[in-house]
């Protein structure tokens, strides 16, 4: 083997600064694109002759499946989501990746600016079309053999696919390429330590809600710890579910709800709430007060948006042939204990409190009073001078609640 040339060290030194740089990333959890454009900037500096760098990686979120980061040496970067399905789209299908992903191959290398080339797929005519000379694209995952999901086509096992490609007139050569490859797992590893945060992110935020994943990830994960916050509270069921639940098919009653929860969470986040727990048919969210100080007038807005976005999805339902229902919704304003209630394993991060029991009762009424939205005065009061459309129901006197309560709808 002969002795590396001057090119060669300089290379060779450039890589070990940037493994070192690259782990410093992941302990610091820089966000992938920022790392990723210095990582591709100082590859470049070093003699890698990159035009396009693409990683893919599996997401841990309810709606999206992967995501793609992508760089380009003219254009930059940019992050794609890739939406969950249930199998792979069709032209995911027709690309280099899915090949790798799909079978026992690690690496593909195909020069592009060739006479019959070994490999063709689609994408590789719209690389050459960009001036692309050279493709190389690998898989590492980040599991053991064992733990891998054989159902890869729904579910992509951990790990990371990363392809690159340059314009240089040769391409790469082996020496880059092995450079390359001998940074793959600090990349890996910095990639990971970022995938990981995210994850958690996600998940926690799909089922705890956005501000209550932000307190639990920032160390809030003590039993019993909490917070006195004042908040308006939003109790909200569908209506007649119990008799749906007993004539529709399961995967009917499923399919209704995600439906329904789905616009009722849409609001509720739209107007800054957050969305706590799902009971059932039912759903707890609450708007704080310290984060929106017009809070009452904001929730309800939101429940004026929740009656129009009911109206026009029952239409559409209907139009589809699906059973089509309605709500009831509560509102309600005071202080509330906010934090982690449960046993020593299973926490709910949640509110608890007077306030939100009188909310639940509130609901309750919605029945007596005929009416699908009831708000209380702790909230109407302030309300009432820029809302003519708030009516009084009168006062009522809740099981539970000291006081009497004057309730008020919405025309």
């Amino acid at each position: 083997m002969g002795a590396p040339t001057p090119d060669g060290f300089a290379m060779t030194a450039a890589l070990a600064d940037l493994t070192s740089w690259l782990i410093q990333q992941g302990l610091e959890n820089t966000p992938v694109e920022v790392w990723l454009d210095e990582c591709c900037t100082r590859l470049v500096a070093a003699g890698v002759p990159l035009q396009r760098v693409n990683l893919t990686v599996r997401a841990h979120h309810p709606e999206i499946g992967t995501v793609a980061f992508r760089w380009h040496r003219e254009d930059g970067n940019e992050r794609l989501d890739f939406q969950r399905t249930s199998e792979a789209p069709e032209d995911f299908q027709r690309s280099p990746l899915y090949q790798l992903l799909m079978t026992p191959v690690t690496e593909i290398r195909q020069r592009l600016n060739v006479p019959n080339p070994e490999l063709e797929f689609p994408i590789f005519d719209d690389l050459r079309a960009r001036g692309a000379t050279d493709y190389y694209a690998t898989k590492r995952l980040f599991l053991r053999q064992d733990q891998i999901d054989p159902n890869i086509t729904t579910r992509p096992p951990e790990g990371m696919i990363i392809s690159l490609t340059s314009d240089a007139p040769d391409g790469f050569s082996e020496a880059q390429l092995d450079g390359v490859r001998a940074l793959l797992a600090p990349l890996c590893l910095t990639l990971k330590c970022g995938a990981n945060r995210t994850m958690a992110e996600d998940i926690t935020a799909a089922y705890m809600g956005r501000d209550a994943s932000r307190r639990v990830l920032s160390g809030d994960i003590t039993r019993g710890s909490s917070d006195t916050i004042s908040a308006v509270i939003l109790y909200f069921d569908l209506k007649g579910f119990t008799r749906l639940s007993e004539t529709l098919k399961g995967e009917a009653v499923i399919e209704l709800l995600n439906d329904y929860f789905a616009e009722a969470v849409d609001v509720v986040e739209n107007n800054g709430g957050n969305v706590l727990k799902f009971m059932g048919d039912g759903m707890l969210a609450i708007f704080d007060l310290n984060e929106i100080p017009d809070a009452r007038h904001v929730a309800v807005k939101a429940a004026v948006e929740l009656r129009e976005v009911f109206a026009a999805t029952n239409e559409r339902r209907a139009a589809a042939g699906l059973y089509t229902t309605g709500f009831s919704l509560a509102l309600h304003a005071g202080d509330v204990l906010y934090g982690n209630i449960g046993g020593k394993t299973r926490l709910d991060f949640t509110v608890i409190g007077p306030a939100v029991n009188a909310t639940a009762r509130i609901l309750g009424m919605s029945g007596a009073v005929d009416q699908s939205i009831v708000i209380s005065s702790q909230v109407a009061a302030e309300v009432r001078a820029t809302r003519s459309d708030l009516v009084s129901l009168g006062q009522y006197r809740l099981r539970g609640v000291t006081e009497r309560l004057e309730l008020f709808t919405l025309d």
